[in-house]
Protein backbone atom coordinates (compact mmCIF):
# COMPACT_ATOMS: atom_id res chain seq x y z
CA UNK A 1 0.00 0.00 0.00
CA UNK A 2 1.50 3.52 -0.97
CA UNK A 3 0.81 6.97 0.84
CA UNK A 4 1.83 9.94 -0.60
CA UNK A 5 1.97 13.15 1.29
CA UNK A 6 3.52 16.66 1.24
CA UNK A 7 6.67 17.09 3.91
CA UNK A 8 5.80 20.43 4.35
CA UNK A 9 9.84 20.95 4.22
CA UNK A 10 9.64 24.20 2.47
CA UNK A 11 6.64 25.69 4.41
CA UNK A 12 7.53 29.18 5.25
CA UNK A 13 9.88 30.18 2.00
CA UNK A 14 6.72 32.22 0.53
CA UNK A 15 6.96 34.43 3.37
CA UNK A 16 10.65 34.76 2.52
CA UNK A 17 10.83 35.14 -0.45
CA UNK A 18 8.38 37.89 -0.63
CA UNK A 19 10.45 39.73 2.56
CA UNK A 20 13.50 39.23 0.12
CA UNK A 21 11.51 41.20 -2.68
CA UNK A 22 9.82 43.81 -0.83
CA UNK A 23 13.77 45.10 0.71
CA UNK A 24 14.87 45.09 -2.22
CA UNK A 25 12.40 47.02 -4.24
CA UNK A 26 12.91 49.63 -0.89
CA UNK A 27 16.80 49.06 -0.63
CA UNK A 28 17.31 48.54 -4.33
CA UNK A 29 19.99 45.70 -3.69
CA UNK A 30 20.46 43.79 -6.68
CA UNK A 31 21.03 40.54 -4.08
CA UNK A 32 18.02 40.62 -2.31
CA UNK A 33 16.10 40.49 -5.80
CA UNK A 34 18.88 37.51 -6.73
CA UNK A 35 17.36 35.56 -3.47
CA UNK A 36 13.83 36.64 -3.59
CA UNK A 37 14.27 34.67 -7.72
CA UNK A 38 15.92 31.83 -5.73
CA UNK A 39 13.05 31.36 -3.46
CA UNK A 40 10.49 31.50 -6.41
CA UNK A 41 12.34 29.09 -8.60
CA UNK A 42 12.14 26.44 -5.40
CA UNK A 43 8.96 26.82 -4.94
CA UNK A 44 8.05 26.06 -8.31
CA UNK A 45 9.83 22.66 -8.19
CA UNK A 46 8.06 22.28 -5.01
CA UNK A 47 4.99 22.74 -6.61
CA UNK A 48 5.29 20.06 -9.37
CA UNK A 49 8.03 18.30 -7.54
CA UNK A 50 6.50 14.23 -7.65
CA UNK A 51 7.97 10.62 -6.01
CA UNK A 52 8.81 8.30 -9.03
CA UNK A 53 6.20 5.42 -8.60
CA UNK A 54 8.11 2.91 -6.35
CA UNK A 55 8.14 -0.89 -7.12
CA UNK A 56 10.08 -2.15 -4.59
CA UNK A 57 10.85 -6.11 -4.14
CA UNK A 58 11.58 -7.22 -0.36
CA UNK A 59 13.31 -10.84 0.45
CA UNK A 60 14.65 -11.87 4.05
CA UNK A 61 16.99 -14.47 5.24
CA UNK A 62 17.50 -16.06 8.38
CA UNK A 63 20.56 -18.06 9.36
CA UNK A 64 18.19 -20.65 11.52
CA UNK A 65 14.50 -20.55 11.48
CA UNK A 66 14.66 -22.81 14.57
CA UNK A 67 17.52 -21.42 17.12
CA UNK A 68 17.53 -22.42 20.39
CA UNK A 69 16.82 -19.75 23.45
CA UNK A 70 19.73 -16.47 23.28
CA UNK A 71 21.16 -17.39 20.02
CA UNK A 72 21.99 -15.06 17.79
CA UNK A 73 20.20 -15.06 14.52
CA UNK A 74 21.77 -13.34 11.42
CA UNK A 75 19.06 -11.32 8.96
CA UNK A 76 19.86 -10.36 5.84
CA UNK A 77 17.37 -8.00 3.86
CA UNK A 78 17.42 -7.40 0.22
CA UNK A 79 15.40 -4.72 -1.16
CA UNK A 80 15.49 -4.42 -5.10
CA UNK A 81 13.93 -1.92 -6.64
CA UNK A 82 11.90 -3.02 -9.96
CA UNK A 83 10.60 0.38 -11.08
CA UNK A 84 11.85 2.35 -13.96
CA UNK A 85 13.58 5.34 -12.50
CA UNK A 86 16.35 5.78 -9.76
CA UNK A 87 15.35 6.70 -5.91
CA UNK A 88 17.06 9.44 -4.85
CA UNK A 89 16.22 9.07 -1.16
CA UNK A 90 14.73 5.51 -0.08
CA UNK A 91 15.00 4.71 3.56
CA UNK A 92 13.91 1.35 4.97
CA UNK A 93 12.74 -0.23 8.28
CA UNK A 94 12.01 -3.81 8.56
CA UNK A 95 9.25 -5.04 10.43
CA UNK A 96 10.94 -7.09 13.51
CA UNK A 97 9.00 -8.57 16.04
CA UNK A 98 8.57 -6.54 19.20
CA UNK A 99 9.97 -9.69 21.42
CA UNK A 100 13.36 -9.87 19.71
CA UNK A 101 15.98 -7.77 20.80
CA UNK A 102 18.32 -6.14 17.86
CA UNK A 103 21.83 -7.01 19.34
CA UNK A 104 24.01 -5.44 16.39
CA UNK A 105 23.54 -3.11 13.60
CA UNK A 106 20.11 -1.77 13.54
CA UNK A 107 17.53 -2.90 11.02
CA UNK A 108 17.26 0.15 8.88
CA UNK A 109 18.61 1.47 5.95
CA UNK A 110 18.85 4.51 4.03
CA UNK A 111 20.72 4.61 -0.08
CA UNK A 112 19.89 5.90 -3.50
CA UNK A 113 18.89 2.69 -5.95
CA UNK A 114 19.10 2.92 -9.56
CA UNK A 115 17.03 0.50 -11.25
CA UNK A 116 17.22 -3.08 -10.87
CA UNK A 117 19.78 -2.65 -8.02
CA UNK A 118 19.81 -4.32 -5.07
CA UNK A 119 20.37 -2.79 -1.19
CA UNK A 120 21.07 -5.03 1.64
CA UNK A 121 21.33 -4.32 5.45
CA UNK A 122 22.16 -7.06 7.99
CA UNK A 123 21.94 -7.02 11.64
CA UNK A 124 21.46 -9.74 14.33
CA UNK A 125 18.72 -10.49 16.70
CA UNK A 126 18.64 -12.77 19.89
CA UNK A 127 16.03 -15.57 20.41
CA UNK A 128 13.75 -15.54 22.86
CA UNK A 129 11.19 -18.81 23.62
CA UNK A 130 8.13 -18.38 21.12
CA UNK A 131 7.27 -18.39 17.48
CA UNK A 132 7.91 -14.59 15.93
CA UNK A 133 7.25 -13.70 12.99
CA UNK A 134 8.39 -10.75 11.03
CA UNK A 135 5.71 -7.37 9.82
CA UNK A 136 5.50 -5.80 7.14
CA UNK A 137 8.82 -3.86 6.00
CA UNK A 138 7.83 0.00 5.45
CA UNK A 139 9.92 1.94 2.61
CA UNK A 140 10.12 5.63 2.70
CA UNK A 141 10.85 7.45 -0.78
CA UNK A 142 11.42 11.44 -1.42
CA UNK A 143 11.82 13.28 -4.29
CA UNK A 144 15.49 15.16 -4.04
CA UNK A 145 13.50 18.21 -2.86
CA UNK A 146 11.97 16.41 -0.22
CA UNK A 147 9.05 18.73 -0.60
CA UNK A 148 7.08 14.85 -1.05
CA UNK A 149 7.35 11.77 0.84
CA UNK A 150 5.89 8.21 -0.49
CA UNK A 151 5.54 5.28 2.44
CA UNK A 152 4.75 2.10 1.03
CA UNK A 153 5.14 -1.15 3.08
CA UNK A 154 6.30 -4.54 1.49
CA UNK A 155 5.40 -8.19 3.10
CA UNK A 156 8.17 -11.11 3.06
CA UNK A 157 6.68 -14.06 5.48
CA UNK A 158 9.50 -14.70 7.80
CA UNK A 159 9.17 -16.92 10.72
CA UNK A 160 11.06 -17.95 13.61
CA UNK A 161 10.04 -20.76 15.64
CA UNK A 162 12.15 -21.02 19.33
CA UNK A 163 10.97 -24.09 20.76
CA UNK A 164 12.73 -24.92 24.58
CA UNK A 165 14.18 -27.79 25.35
CA UNK A 166 12.18 -29.53 28.35
CA UNK A 167 14.91 -31.11 30.26
CA UNK A 168 14.28 -31.46 33.99
CA UNK A 169 16.98 -29.55 35.43
CA UNK A 170 15.14 -29.27 38.93
CA UNK A 171 13.15 -31.81 41.02
CA UNK A 172 10.00 -30.24 42.20
CA UNK A 173 8.10 -31.93 45.04
CA UNK A 174 4.87 -32.45 45.55
CA UNK A 175 2.32 -31.98 48.23
CA UNK A 176 2.31 -34.94 50.90
CA UNK A 177 5.06 -36.82 49.45
CA UNK A 178 6.68 -38.44 52.10
CA UNK A 179 8.47 -41.39 50.32
CA UNK A 180 12.00 -40.89 48.39
CA UNK A 181 9.68 -42.09 45.06
CA UNK A 182 9.38 -38.23 43.17
CA UNK A 183 5.77 -37.92 41.64
CA UNK A 184 4.40 -40.59 43.72
CA UNK A 185 1.67 -39.23 45.66
CA UNK A 186 0.79 -41.55 49.08
CA UNK A 187 -3.11 -42.21 49.13
CA UNK A 188 -5.29 -43.60 52.42
CA UNK A 189 -6.55 -46.53 50.11
CA UNK A 190 -5.12 -49.67 51.24
CA UNK A 191 -3.70 -51.69 48.64
CA UNK A 192 -0.38 -52.75 46.87
CA UNK A 193 2.67 -50.17 47.98
CA UNK A 194 5.69 -50.22 50.31
CA UNK A 195 4.55 -48.75 53.26
CA UNK A 196 2.37 -50.31 55.55
CA UNK A 197 -1.13 -49.74 56.37
CA UNK A 198 -3.23 -52.57 58.10
CA UNK A 199 -3.75 -55.84 58.32
CA UNK A 200 -7.43 -58.18 57.67
CA UNK A 201 -8.66 -61.20 57.72
CA UNK A 202 -7.30 -63.61 55.00
CA UNK A 203 -9.66 -63.73 51.77
CA UNK A 204 -9.62 -66.27 49.20
CA UNK A 205 -7.75 -65.27 46.13
CA UNK A 206 -5.24 -62.86 47.98
CA UNK A 207 -1.42 -62.97 47.43
CA UNK A 208 0.49 -65.58 49.39
CA UNK A 209 3.23 -62.94 49.73
CA UNK A 210 0.89 -60.99 51.56
CA UNK A 211 0.16 -63.17 54.33
CA UNK A 212 1.32 -62.37 57.34
CA UNK A 213 3.14 -66.05 58.70
CA UNK A 214 4.28 -64.81 61.92
CA UNK A 215 0.66 -64.22 62.99
CA UNK A 216 -0.04 -67.58 61.64
CA UNK A 217 2.73 -69.21 63.67
CA UNK A 218 1.73 -67.32 66.77
CA UNK A 219 -2.06 -67.58 66.56
CA UNK A 220 -2.97 -69.89 63.87
CA UNK A 221 -5.08 -67.39 61.73
CA UNK A 222 -4.64 -66.59 58.33
CA UNK A 223 -4.14 -62.21 57.82
CA UNK A 224 -3.37 -60.76 54.83
CA UNK A 225 -1.10 -57.43 54.98
CA UNK A 226 -2.09 -54.11 53.21
CA UNK A 227 0.02 -51.64 52.15
CA UNK A 228 -0.15 -47.66 51.57
CA UNK A 229 -1.43 -47.66 47.76
CA UNK A 230 0.70 -44.91 45.26
CA UNK A 231 -0.94 -43.35 43.02
CA UNK A 232 0.46 -41.24 40.05
CA UNK A 233 -0.37 -37.75 40.45
CA UNK A 234 -2.32 -35.46 38.56
CA UNK A 235 -0.59 -32.40 38.37
CA UNK A 236 -1.22 -28.53 36.22
CA UNK A 237 1.30 -25.97 36.50
CA UNK A 238 -0.82 -22.86 36.03
CA UNK A 239 0.98 -20.07 34.65
CA UNK A 240 -0.01 -16.17 35.20
CA UNK A 241 -0.03 -14.11 32.14
CA UNK A 242 -2.57 -11.29 33.42
CA UNK A 243 -0.40 -8.07 32.74
CA UNK A 244 0.04 -7.54 35.90
CA UNK A 245 2.67 -10.09 35.79
CA UNK A 246 4.51 -8.75 33.09
CA UNK A 247 6.91 -6.95 35.09
CA UNK A 248 10.83 -7.08 35.34
CA UNK A 249 13.13 -5.04 37.88
CA UNK A 250 14.77 -3.14 34.82
CA UNK A 251 13.02 -2.50 31.10
CA UNK A 252 16.20 -4.75 29.47
CA UNK A 253 15.72 -7.97 31.89
CA UNK A 254 13.22 -10.90 31.03
CA UNK A 255 9.45 -10.24 32.80
CA UNK A 256 7.94 -12.38 35.52
CA UNK A 257 6.12 -14.19 32.83
CA UNK A 258 8.97 -15.08 30.82
CA UNK A 259 10.90 -16.65 33.86
CA UNK A 260 7.19 -18.45 34.87
CA UNK A 261 7.41 -20.12 31.22
CA UNK A 262 10.88 -21.16 32.22
CA UNK A 263 10.01 -22.43 35.75
CA UNK A 264 6.78 -24.54 33.89
CA UNK A 265 9.11 -26.05 31.74
CA UNK A 266 11.39 -27.40 34.07
CA UNK A 267 9.16 -28.56 36.14
CA UNK A 268 6.99 -30.54 33.77
CA UNK A 269 9.85 -32.72 32.28
CA UNK A 270 10.49 -33.75 36.16
CA UNK A 271 7.49 -34.55 37.10
CA UNK A 272 6.46 -36.76 33.76
CA UNK A 273 9.75 -38.55 34.30
CA UNK A 274 8.59 -39.30 37.77
CA UNK A 275 5.70 -40.95 36.88
CA UNK A 276 3.26 -38.42 37.28
CA UNK A 277 0.21 -37.07 34.43
CA UNK A 278 0.97 -33.41 34.37
CA UNK A 279 -0.98 -30.61 32.44
CA UNK A 280 -0.48 -27.02 31.62
CA UNK A 281 -3.00 -24.04 32.43
CA UNK A 282 -2.54 -20.17 31.50
CA UNK A 283 -4.59 -17.75 33.35
CA UNK A 284 -4.71 -14.62 31.82
CA UNK A 285 -6.75 -13.20 28.76
CA UNK A 286 -5.49 -15.69 26.21
CA UNK A 287 -7.18 -19.44 26.98
CA UNK A 288 -4.93 -21.85 27.15
CA UNK A 289 -5.03 -25.72 28.16
CA UNK A 290 -3.12 -28.97 28.16
CA UNK A 291 -5.11 -31.70 30.10
CA UNK A 292 -3.09 -33.60 32.74
CA UNK A 293 -1.49 -37.08 30.84
CA UNK A 294 1.99 -38.44 30.39
CA UNK A 295 3.94 -39.98 27.12
CA UNK A 296 6.84 -38.78 24.60
CA UNK A 297 3.45 -37.49 22.70
CA UNK A 298 2.55 -35.20 24.99
CA UNK A 299 5.77 -34.00 26.23
CA UNK A 300 5.68 -32.75 22.26
CA UNK A 301 2.57 -31.19 22.25
CA UNK A 302 3.81 -29.05 25.29
CA UNK A 303 7.03 -28.14 23.75
CA UNK A 304 4.93 -26.69 21.15
CA UNK A 305 2.83 -24.68 23.31
CA UNK A 306 5.52 -23.21 25.62
CA UNK A 307 6.62 -22.09 22.22
CA UNK A 308 4.33 -21.14 20.21
CA UNK A 309 1.02 -20.30 22.32
CA UNK A 310 -0.48 -16.91 22.16
CA UNK A 311 -1.30 -16.95 26.14
CA UNK A 312 2.88 -17.55 27.07
CA UNK A 313 3.85 -14.64 24.88
CA UNK A 314 6.65 -12.34 26.02
CA UNK A 315 4.79 -9.44 25.51
CA UNK A 316 2.05 -8.28 27.80
CA UNK A 317 -1.78 -9.40 26.22
CA UNK A 318 -3.88 -6.76 24.87
CA UNK A 319 -7.44 -8.57 25.63
CA UNK A 320 -9.67 -7.80 28.11
CA UNK A 321 -9.49 -9.81 31.15
CA UNK A 322 -12.83 -11.21 33.20
CA UNK A 323 -11.17 -13.08 36.30
CA UNK A 324 -14.60 -14.74 37.57
CA UNK A 325 -14.70 -16.70 34.62
CA UNK A 326 -11.37 -17.71 34.43
CA UNK A 327 -11.29 -19.30 37.87
CA UNK A 328 -14.55 -21.03 37.11
CA UNK A 329 -12.95 -21.92 34.01
CA UNK A 330 -9.81 -23.15 35.47
CA UNK A 331 -12.08 -25.39 38.45
CA UNK A 332 -14.21 -27.07 36.16
CA UNK A 333 -11.47 -28.51 34.21
CA UNK A 334 -9.41 -29.09 37.64
CA UNK A 335 -9.90 -32.80 38.54
CA UNK A 336 -10.78 -33.22 42.82
CA UNK A 337 -7.59 -34.57 43.14
CA UNK A 338 -5.09 -32.67 41.00
CA UNK A 339 -1.91 -30.56 42.79
CA UNK A 340 -1.37 -27.17 41.40
CA UNK A 341 1.45 -25.81 40.82
CA UNK A 342 1.07 -22.16 40.63
CA UNK A 343 3.79 -19.96 38.69
CA UNK A 344 3.33 -16.05 39.15
CA UNK A 345 5.50 -12.98 40.11
CA UNK A 346 2.90 -12.04 43.22
CA UNK A 347 2.49 -8.82 41.78
CA UNK A 348 -0.44 -7.92 42.65
CA UNK A 349 -2.99 -9.11 45.82
CA UNK A 350 -5.24 -11.25 43.19
CA UNK A 351 -2.50 -13.66 42.83
CA UNK A 352 -2.17 -14.32 45.68
CA UNK A 353 -6.13 -14.80 46.20
CA UNK A 354 -6.09 -17.31 43.33
CA UNK A 355 -3.11 -19.22 45.37
CA UNK A 356 -5.58 -19.48 48.81
CA UNK A 357 -8.63 -20.10 46.77
CA UNK A 358 -7.12 -22.91 44.78
CA UNK A 359 -6.04 -24.79 48.05
CA UNK A 360 -9.71 -23.83 49.64
CA UNK A 361 -11.23 -25.69 46.82
CA UNK A 362 -9.20 -28.61 48.13
CA UNK A 363 -6.00 -28.77 45.34
CA UNK A 364 -2.79 -29.08 47.15
CA UNK A 365 -0.64 -26.06 45.48
CA UNK A 366 2.84 -24.78 45.44
CA UNK A 367 3.56 -21.42 44.66
CA UNK A 368 6.68 -20.42 42.32
CA UNK A 369 7.49 -17.31 42.30
CA UNK A 370 10.28 -15.26 40.39
CA UNK A 371 10.78 -11.98 42.03
CA UNK A 372 10.39 -8.71 40.00
CA UNK A 373 11.42 -6.16 42.50
CA UNK A 374 13.84 -3.75 42.36
CA UNK A 375 15.28 -1.41 45.03
CA UNK A 376 16.40 1.29 42.81
CA UNK A 377 13.45 3.97 43.64
CA UNK A 378 11.17 4.34 46.98
CA UNK A 379 8.05 2.96 44.86
CA UNK A 380 10.15 -0.69 44.31
CA UNK A 381 11.30 -0.99 47.24
CA UNK A 382 7.61 -0.14 48.65
CA UNK A 383 6.67 -3.12 45.87
CA UNK A 384 9.28 -5.26 47.07
CA UNK A 385 8.16 -5.25 50.64
CA UNK A 386 4.35 -5.60 49.69
CA UNK A 387 5.45 -8.82 48.02
CA UNK A 388 7.00 -10.04 50.64
CA UNK A 389 4.15 -9.74 52.63
CA UNK A 390 2.15 -11.53 50.39
CA UNK A 391 4.79 -14.64 50.48
CA UNK A 392 4.87 -14.30 54.25
CA UNK A 393 0.66 -14.35 54.27
CA UNK A 394 0.67 -17.13 51.87
CA UNK A 395 3.18 -19.39 54.00
CA UNK A 396 1.30 -18.73 56.83
CA UNK A 397 -2.31 -20.59 55.14
CA UNK A 398 0.00 -23.44 54.64
CA UNK A 399 0.98 -23.02 50.94
CA UNK A 400 4.50 -24.17 49.92
CA UNK A 401 6.25 -21.23 48.69
CA UNK A 402 9.68 -21.14 46.36
CA UNK A 403 10.72 -17.49 46.30
CA UNK A 404 13.03 -17.67 42.89
CA UNK A 405 15.80 -14.81 42.73
CA UNK A 406 18.39 -14.45 40.52
CA UNK A 407 19.66 -17.91 41.95
CA UNK A 408 19.01 -21.43 39.43
CA UNK A 409 15.75 -22.35 40.04
CA UNK A 410 17.51 -25.64 41.06
CA UNK A 411 19.01 -23.77 44.14
CA UNK A 412 16.06 -22.08 44.90
CA UNK A 413 13.89 -25.49 45.30
CA UNK A 414 16.60 -26.72 47.37
CA UNK A 415 16.48 -23.75 49.78
CA UNK A 416 12.64 -24.02 50.10
CA UNK A 417 12.54 -27.93 50.89
CA UNK A 418 14.91 -27.07 53.52
CA UNK A 419 12.26 -24.47 55.15
CA UNK A 420 9.50 -26.88 54.60
CA UNK A 421 10.94 -30.05 56.42
CA UNK A 422 11.27 -27.91 59.62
Amino acid sequence: MTHRFDTERWVGIEGLVLIAAAAGVFTREAALFLLAGLGVVLLGYARIAAVPEVSLHIERDITDSTPAPDDEVEVTLHVTNEGPRTLFDLRIVDGVPPALAVSDSPARLGTALRPGATATVTYTVTAIRGEHTWDETVAVVRDPSGAVECRETAFAETTLRCEPELAATADLPLRGLTSRYAGRVETDVPGSGLEFASIREYRRGDPIRRIDWNRRARTGELATVQFREERAAAVVLVVDTRSEAHVAPDADDETAVERCVDAASIAFPALLDSGDSVGIAAFGPEECWLAPSSGSDHRARARRLFATHAAFAPTPPDKAFFPSVAMRRLRRRLSSDAQVIFCSPLADDYAASVARRLEAYGHAVTLVSPDPTAIQTVGARLARLERDLRLRELRRSGLRVVDWGDEPLAVALSQAEAGWSR
